[in-house]
Parts: structure tokens; sequence; C-alpha cells
């Protein structure tokens, strides 16, 4: 009889699973931004990107391997210390990894699910809000049109509002629309997403009130 030897999965292999994932931070707040505007939510922030935004304000999430790597069962065990149950997962580009497992875990334990992402990898996970903020530093994955219930665009510049509209065709009918000012660029960039939305009311602003009310 030949004893069967049994070799841990390395925690690259457990990464690629969804079993274990790098976390940059997780923290309880109020949501600041699109449809969840107000609520109080559990963010977490998983670490690495590749797309590369000039005006990212999380610029030191790119790099993954910066970051502890965590169970999901850990991750989930430091979620429920809080008394919220809407958990948002954000990065970096969440979408990197596989999410099934975080959120089938998340689900069983009574979470609702939000996600945000640029969409630029396939779609994984079980959500009940995907908020899709596309970039065009990187081209979406066809995956994540028709899972998209909230599309919200980042408006830097005036070329944006074309950008927006491209990505507003292609998203289900009953997608929510939202522009949003880019941060440094709010003082010139809202009163044009002011007067845009005004005459095409399909479209709703999005501001990241968290930063006006000084909410981490």
């Amino acid at each position: 009889m030949h004893t069967l030897d049994l070799v841990a999965p390395t925690t690259a292999e457990l990464v690629a699973a969804g079993l274990q994932l790098p976390v940059m931070e997780a923290f309880y707040t109020i949501q600041g931004e699109g449809r969840f505007t107000g609520h109080p939510a559990y963010f977490i922030r998983l670490g690495g990107c590749d797309v590369g935004c000039v005006w990212c304000d999380v610029k030191e999430s790119w790099e993954a391997a910066k970051w502890p790597v965590l169970s999901i069962e850990k991750i989930v065990e430091e979620a429920l210390a809080n008394p919220g149950r809407l958990v948002v997962i954000t990065g970096g580009e969440p979408l990197m990894y596989n999410l099934d497992p975080l959120t089938q875990l998340l689900k069983e334990k009574g979470f609702t699910t939000n996600i945000e992402t640029s969409g630029a990898h396939p779609y994984s996970g079980d959500f009940d809000w995907v908020c899709f903020s596309p970039k065009k530093f990187k081209k979406p994955h066809p995956s994540i049109y028709q899972k998209a219930d909230e599309l919200k665009v980042v408006i830097y510049n005036k070329s944006d509002f074309a950008f927006a509209e491209e990505h507003a065709r292609l998203v289900n009918p009953v997608c929510e629309l939202r522009l949003q000012p880019e941060w440094s660029k709010a003082q010139k960039m809202t009163p044009e997403i002011i007067d845009y939305v005004k005459s095409r009311p399909n479209w709703k602003i999005s501001l990241q009130t968290h930063k006006f009310m000084d909410i981490p």
C-alpha cells in the first residue's frame, strides 16, 4: 500500500480559487457615492489593479503583493463585527479575483453584497447591486454590461460625456445612469454636469458626499 502524499495548496493557488484574497483595507463607514449614498456599509478594498487611472485616489492599492492575504473566513468574520449588513467590495479592481466564494459566504451570513468595479475583468460573484464605473485606461470585459445595475462615469473632462454615452448604449435598459465629477475637477466640471443632466434626464448626478462631509 502506498501512502498518498497530500500537498497543501500554495497561497497563489488559494488566491486563484478565491479562497484567500489580498486586502488593502476594510472599514465600516457611510457609503458616499451612487445609489446607496447615505447607507452604513462595510467596505472591503482588495489590493491589485491593472487599470491605471491617472487620477486614482488610492494608487497605493495597485500592487497586490503589498497587502496581506486573508482567508475569506477571516474577511467575513471581521465584517460581522459591525452592526451593518451591507458590504461593498471595491479596490483596486476587485474583479481581478474570483469573488464567488467570498460573496457566497457573505450571503450565508446575511449580508447584502455590492461591488464597485471598472468591469475590466470577467464578472464573478453573487451581488445584489453592481456599480459599473468604466475607465478609458482599460476596456471593460463584455460580461459586465448585462450585470450592471448602475453605470457611474467619472467626469474629468468634456470628452467623458461622449464616453459615458458610449457605455450607456451597452448596458441593460433598467441600469441607472450617473455622472460623477472627478474630485480635483469638481469646481470646473460640476456646472457642466448639471447642464448636461438637465437636458438629458435619463442621467442622474452622483457626488462624493463622504468627501464633503469628511467621512473616512
